[in-house]
C-alpha cells in the first residue's frame, strides 16, 4: 500500500481481526507489521540498511587500518633517520681514525679500500633491510584490503 492512501472499512476490518486473531504471539510484533505496512517499509529497505551498515563499518576498519599503517610508517622513517645518522657517524669517526693512523701513500691506499668496502657493505645491509620493509608493507596492504571483501 502506498504511503498516504486511505484504508477503506474493509480493509481496516481486517486489518483488526487480524490483529486480534489468537495466533499473533505478541501486540509489537503486530504493531511492527502494521506500521510497515502503512508507512511502505518492507524487506528491500531493511536489506538496504544492513547493506549500509556493513559499507560504513567496512569503510570504519579500513581507514583505521590505514591510519595505523602510516603511524608505524612515520615511526620507521624516524627510527631509520636515526640508524642512518648512526651508522654514518660510525663510519666518518672511523674514516677519520685510519686517515689518523696513515703515514705513507700505500697506508692512504690501504685505508681507502677498507673504508669503501665498510660503505658498500653498509649500503647492502641497508638496501637489504628497506627491501624487506617494503615486502612488510606490501602485506600489510594485502591484508588490510583484503579483510574488507572477507567481512
Amino acid at each position: 500500500m502506498a504511503a498516504g492512501a486511505r484504508i477503506d472499512a474493509t480493509q481496516a476490518a481486517g486489518l483488526v481481526r487480524e490483529l486480534n486473531s489468537p495466533m499473533r504471539l505478541n501486540k509489537e510484533q503486530a504493531m511492527t507489521e502494521v506500521s510497515a505496512r502503512d508507512t511502505g517499509i518492507g524487506q528491500p529497505a531493511a536489506d538496504a540498511a544492513a547493506r549500509f551498515s556493513d559499507a560504513s563499518k567496512d569503510a570504519l576498519h579500513l581507514m583505521m587500518g590505514v591510519q595505523t599503517a602510516m603511524l608505524q610508517e612515520m615511526a620507521f622513517a624516524g627510527h631509520e633517520m636515526f640508524d642512518r645518522a648512526q651508522t654514518e657517524m660510525h663510519l666518518f669517526a672511523e674514516f677519520s681514525s685510519k686517515i689518523a693512523s696513515a703515514h705513507s701513500v700505500g697506508d692512504i691506499r690501504t685505508m681507502w679500500v677498507e673504508c669503501s668496502r665498510h660503505q658498500l657493505d653498509y649500503i647492502r645491509r641497508d638496501t637489504d633491510r628497506l627491501l624487506r620493509h617494503g615486502e612488510q608493507m606490501i602485506e600489510t596492504a594485502t591484508k588490510l584490503f583484503g579483510s574488507r571483501s572477507q567481512n
